[in-house]
């Protein structure tokens, strides 16, 4: 997707602090020079820079003297004049006082190349404990001129300003206190376009603030679908009674992605605007309820910035989107997602008034995951977990390894086991279709497939049970499943479970019960197989992602397709990032097979069994993708 002339849809954003000298312009000027240096170095397209950096924020009743005002009138131009020589294509925010109207403004100086760009007065002027800054500046709900005069350049002046370049960035400012009201201008903002909220920032802190303020700034993002750059006062600021920190938050989407606190510093981030794009044209309610109209805004044309002229990428890209990288927080995440589906069993359970579930025991990820889920749901209710009738169904491909592990796990839940080979009714069925026993083709698959799906259903109705499905779903985004086979059943409890974090629930059970560790750690150490087939004269099984692909590429195109919404090309080029010990030539292979696959296997979703939606990605027809049944020709 094109956003101007931004191939990529990458821009970097940047927030600097720096030792403010306050009450004196003229070193603040020159020690935000080498800030807009190392932007314009590192190709920033946008560069945010305190509240009041010119003068500092301390200065107190100094700035109501002549003397600062006019050492601000004689800075100006040296810091126009850095954004020329040092950063052209960057637009940078700085903070400085501003006269208008005979009143004094707390304000944000978009400027690029030397210009300025716009000017945005703060809207809310704390005046409560340590802050007094009413004493000072007027609100720009006071403000009665539209344009300012600075350096002998006329621009626009007022809240209502969104600065925007080829590039995409679409960028509105708000300073400090305007994040922490109830309503703060950038939502408004956000809701007219703006696609970056920046915020300059002289927030000092108490202890527990900086986290309070982590949580303002994420949230922001969040709520606005948005990138959002703060940046506060460092260190110099502190004074008196109060302590200043330097706090630099960039975020996105709900997520920090660079911080840095109690020292000068730059940070910088590459922010994906297509991803904020299309998250806003798929949750259209992000713009509801602001009250903008046509004309409340003004845009301001900045020039090219350096992604509207190069093609930016980021250095790094999180293989793994599924999976929390931090252990604790993983296990948090698997714990909640346990949860869940215990949680959807039993109410399947109790609503239908079913006693007995029935499922068919591999001694594979996916079916572990099932048994653990259904035994959690039963020990909720209150159930004997006897009532859980787990079937181990050998058949011409099932290992020593995976059948011992079936039935260890089944003694070691308390479930009540039973063993049906599938063997001799498929090979009655083979001759009753004509087909020859050692032809291994999709039939002699299928075909132990649909006779489990027949045994597990066959055994329900007798039982008066539920048949548990075990599918996950990457299989399900693959159609890596039989029709009508083990794609079906009346509760897909792992439908919401990505192949890259069944592993992971798994461990967390085995972490949580000691018992269990053994049988589990042996069940994630076994390699994945449908074992439909006889070992080859090598003595090697079946292997899945040997035939398909590692699930981790199928995982990272699967979020990108659902969660973002890319296409095909962006996501070929993430993925070579992401995974720089693949050859190139393998991520797209498999990317051939994940995207012919996935249109072409609609119909088997079209028809899929419930089950718990678990994250932000899900596959079901009723709810998340809503798909014909025959697609083709889809990147």
């Amino acid at each position: 997707m094109r956003i101007g002339s931004n191939t990529t849809g990458f821009v970097r954003i940047a927030a600097g602090c720096f030792r403010t000298r306050p009450g004196e312009p003229g070193k603040n000027a020159a020690a935000m020079r080498p800030l807009i240096e190392e932007a314009g170095r590192t190709d920033a397209d946008l560069l945010v820079l305190p509240e009041l950096a010119l003068t500092g924020y301390t200065a107190g009743d100094l700035l109501l003297r002549a003397g600062l005002l006019g050492a601000v009138d004689e800075a100006l131009p040296e810091l126009f004049e850095a954004s020329r020589t040092a950063a052209p294509e960057t637009i940078i925010l700085a903070g400085a006082p501003v006269r208008a109207d005979g009143r004094l403004f707390n304000c944000a100086l978009f400027m690029q190349a030397g210009r300025l760009l716009a000017v945005v007065p703060k809207s809310f002027l704390p005046n409560y404990q340590e802050f007094y800054e009413a004493r000072w500046f007027t609100s720009a709900s006071e403000a009665v001129s539209t344009e300012v005069e600075l350096c002998g350049m006329r621009a626009p002046f007022g809240t209502d300003l969104i600065v925007e370049s080829e590039s995409g960035l679409r960028v509105a400012a708000e300073i400090c206190e305007d994040l922490w009201v109830g309503a703060p201008p950038g939502v408004r903002a956000a809701a007219a376009g703006a696609n970056v909220v920046a915020n300059l920032s002289a927030s000092n802190e108490t202890t527990g603030k900086s986290a309070f303020r982590r949580d303002l700034v994420r949230l922001a993002s969040a709520r606005s679908l948005c990138a959002y750059a703060y940046a506060s006062s460092g260190p110099g600021e502190s004074t008196t009674d109060l302590v200043w920190s330097g706090h630099l938050l960039i975020a996105a989407g709900g997520r920090i992605a660079a911080e840095s606190i109690w020292r000068p510093a730059l940070v910088s981030e590459v922010v994906d605007l297509e991803r904020i794009e299309l998250e806003r044209v798929r949750l259209r309610t992000a713009q509801e309820g602001a009250g903008v109209r046509p004309g409340d805004y003004r845009r301001v044309r900045a020039l090219p910035t350096p992604a509207a002229k190069r093609a930016l990428w980021p250095d790094a890209v999180e293989p793994m989107p599924f999976v929390p990288k931090s252990s604790g927080r993983r296990v948090e995440r698997c714990r909640e997602i346990l949860r869940m589906q215990a949680a959807g069993l039993s109410e399947r359970l109790q609503k239908t008034g079913i006693r007995r579930l029935v499922i068919g025991v591999s001694g594979g990820l996916d079916s572990t995951l099932a048994l653990l889920v259904a035994r959690e749901a039963f020990d909720a209710l209150g159930r004997d977990p006897a009532d859980i009738i787990g079937i181990s169904m050998p058949g011409f491909g099932t290992s020593a390894k995976t059948k011992e592990s079936a039935a260890a796990l089944m003694r070691a839940l308390g479930v009540t086991s039973r063993t049906i080979d599938v063997r001799p009714a498929c090979l009655q069925h083979f001759r009753d279709i004509g087909h020859p026993e050692d032809r291994y083709d999709v039939v002699f698959e299928n075909a132990q497939a649909r006779e489990r799906t027949q045994i597990l259903m066959d055994v329900a109705n007798a039982e008066g049970g539920l048949v548990l499905g075990t599918s996950d779903m990457s299989e399900l985004a693959l159609g890596w499943a039989t029709f009508n086979g083990d794609h079906m059943s009346m509760y897909a409890v792992n439908a919401g479970v990505p192949k890259t974090l069944v592993k992971h629930l798994v461990e967390t059970v085995g972490i949580e019960h000691a018992e269990l560790k053994p049988i589990l750690d042996a069940i994630v150490s076994t390699e994945i197989s449908p074992e439909l087939l006889p070992p080859d004269a090598a003595g090697r099984i079946q292997s899945t992602e040997g035939a398909i692909g590692p699930y981790a590429l199928h995982d990272f195109f699967l979020f990108h397709l659902m969660r973002n919404g890319f296409a095909r090309a962006k996501i070929v080029r993430l993925a070579k990032t992401a995974f720089p010990g693949t050859a190139p030539e393998e991520i797209e292979r498999v990317a051939e097979i994940f995207f012919r696959r996935f249109y072409a296997q609609q119909y088997k979703r079209s028809s899929m069994p419930d089950g718990p939606k678990i994250g932000s990605v899900a596959l079901s027809p009723r709810g998340d993708l809503r798909l014909p049944s025959d697609l083709g020709g889809v990147e």
